[in-house]
């Protein structure tokens, strides 16, 4: 039985809903952020503490405002429909389970076919059965047919008409994502969490601004050395390098020897965040006799597995194209934690490591 196609674009989401979750997600995170370093900072617990609740709430509300839609999910039986495979390539892993990226043509029954891109993981052991023109059963919710995931274990019925179809492959790119958020909802949420950070801020500039002429802190430091054409700034409150043209600290051994010279005496132990992006460096302090707050020791870091980790979000979580990536590391969850995010026209993926820089967690582009 051969099944003729054409394409058509499956049905997009509400795009101001999107952009105005993806502004308040930002926003709120922003807050969230800059309520944690001000707080500590200028030692300030209720600030802290209300930035928590704000993010805490925040994601409650999420929460709930989700749950009717997710019920509604759950009521309603996946839609099945046959899909041929047009390529496929395993883009890493390190256990039995590898994730391979698919670019399919599907055939619901019901309406014209459309090429969709995604990654599932798959066992090693079965990958020899996935192959080019391999006629497989997919399932989609019915409002969003581009999350498409292989049945591995279709009914019977369906996998007899697996066995004898014939699909022919529907012109166009594959869609890796629906067009409808592109690079639009990243980057209003990028925005977001900048005016959330800066509210902040200039709620508390006069305290910030107190807090600095107070004597306390150490005066300003701006260097530039023609060698290696990086500058350098120093404050009581954070430290930043910034490299030369043609210059990244994913280069062996430059981004732990840049911390040690950028870090001296106590500021080794007094370090709040480390914030590490191609040519930038920024690491945020602790103010000298200020309370207990969650620090790192900046010598227990794994510099070395940083460009392995970077390597790997930028190959492996579904970002073809990646323009940004950042590697963020603290101890806000009173354990060290690195996050590492990167950016593209998918969206926004990231992973994150333990105090060892071994991966705990993995989160694809528009998982």
């Amino acid at each position: 039985m051969t099944i003729t196609t054409s394409a058509a674009p499956p049905p997009m989401r509400n795009r101001p809903v999107v952009l105005v979750r993806g502004f308040l997600t930002g926003g709120v995170a922003g807050v969230f952020l800059a309520a944690v370093v001000v707080g500590i900072i200028l030692s300030y617990e209720l600030l802290i503490a209300g930035g928590v609740c704000l993010l805490a709430v925040y994601v409650l509300i999420r929460y709930l405002a989700g749950l009717p839609r997710r019920t509604r999910e759950a009521e309603v039986p996946p839609y099945l429909a046959l899909a041929v495979i047009e390529s496929l390539e395993a883009v890493g892993g390190e256990t039995s389970d590898i994730p391979v990226k698919f670019d399919l043509t599907v055939a619901p029954d019901d309406a014209p076919a459309f090429r969709v891109e995604f990654t599932q993981d798959i066992n090693l052991a079965d990958l020899p059965d996935y192959r080019p023109r391999r006629i497989l059963v997919v399932q989609y919710p019915p409002d969003r047919p581009l999350k498409v995931r292989i049945v591995k274990r279709p009914a019977p019925d369906w996998e007899e008409r697996a066995s004898s179809a014939r699909l022919d492959s529907a012109p166009g790119p594959a869609r890796a994502s629906e067009a409808v958020e592109g690079c639009g909802a990243p980057l209003v949420g990028f925005l977001g969490l900048l005016l959330g950070a800066a509210l902040v801020v200039l709620l508390f500039r006069a305290d910030l601004s107190d807090h600095n002429d107070s004597g306390t802190a150490r005066p300003s430091v701006s260097s530039s050395s023609t060698s290696s054409s990086s500058t350098t700034s120093v404050s009581s409150a954070s430290g930043t390098v910034a490299l030369g043209p043609g210059q990244s600290f994913l280069e062996e051994g430059v981004l732990g020897r840049t911390v040690a010279g950028l870090a001296r005496g106590a500021d080794r132990q007094r370090a709040l965040t480390v914030v590490v992006q191609e040519r930038l460096l920024t690491v945020v302090f602790a103010p000298a006799g200020a309370r207990a707050a969650p620090r790192i020791d900046l010598d227990s870091l794994p510099y070395e597995r940083v460009p392995a980790l970077v390597k790997e979000a930028t190959t492996t979580l579904g970002v073809a194209s990646p323009r940004t990536w950042q590697v963020i590391a603290d101890g806000l969850t009173g354990r060290v934690a690195l996050r590492v995010s990167v950016s593209g026209s998918e969206g926004t993926a990231y992973l994150e490591a333990d105090g060892q820089g071994q991966v705990v967690r993995r989160v694809s582009a528009g998982g």
